[in-house]
Parts: structure tokens; sequence; C-alpha cells
């Protein structure tokens, strides 16, 4: 029984919360696509993908909106769409700080450079740091 329950709670930890749980924990890379074999979904993923160690260095969680489909956070498509002003058709990309405004926002892909370059001039990023 106890196992179970040890089991349950590591699961629970483990799931996504929403955006606004993660509001003064993490920044929130927020990438939304209308359908999956898009090819700026495809870049930003790959850019993702090798920033992996520097994202989780700056408290980076990376949320998907495709088509209805979200990963990395509990959040409707919808809902998403409607508060960060997502297209639905099409791409676009937005870095959301800990304090839950957009910092930058494009319909490109968005470079690891570029990422790290905001983020690491943010007051907040700067204080963690020290």
């Amino acid at each position: 029984m106890a196992s179970k329950l040890l089991i349950a709670l590591s699961l629970a930890a483990a799931a996504p919360s929403s955006i606004a749980a993660m509001r003064w924990q993490q920044r929130v890379l927020l990438v939304a696509a209308s359908h999956e074999q898009d090819p700026k979904l495809q870049q930003q993923r790959r850019i993702i993908a090798r920033w992996r160690e520097a994202a989780a260095e700056r408290d980076v969680t990376v949320v998907e909106v495709v088509g209805e489909r979200v990963t990395g956070a509990r959040d409707a498509a919808a809902s998403l769409r409607r508060r960060f002003r997502l297209p639905p058709d099409g791409f676009s990309t937005l870095l959301v700080g800990k304090d839950g405004g957009t910092k930058l926002r494009q319909t490109r892909p968005i470079s690891a450079t570029l990422l790290e370059e905001t983020i690491d001039a943010m007051p907040m990023r700067r204080q963690e740091r020290r």
C-alpha cells in the first residue's frame, strides 16, 4: 500500500501543471502550430532539443499547442490560444517570464542565442545568477 502511495505521489509531481501555476517558478517557451507537420514547428523542436541543458539552467519549461493538443501543461488549447493571442492557423512562439508577462513573441522559430540573451537580460535572472 505504501509503495502505491509513493507511485501516485511521484506521478502527481511529474504531471504538468497549468501555465498559471508555473508563475514565479518557471519561464515558459510557448510554441504553437496548427499542425504537426509545420516546418517551423520542426525547426523550433530541433533548436529546443539542442538547448535543453541551458533551458533547464534558466528554469524554462516548453509548452506546445499543436492543433487542439497541448503538451507540457494541462491547459486547454483554446484557453492558451485566447490568453496569449495565438493564431488558430500558422506558427507562433513566445517566451513568458516568471512574472507571467510575454517577453518575446515571433512568428518564426526563436534561436537559442536570442532566448538566452533575452532571459539573461531579465532582472530576475540576473538575481538568480548572484
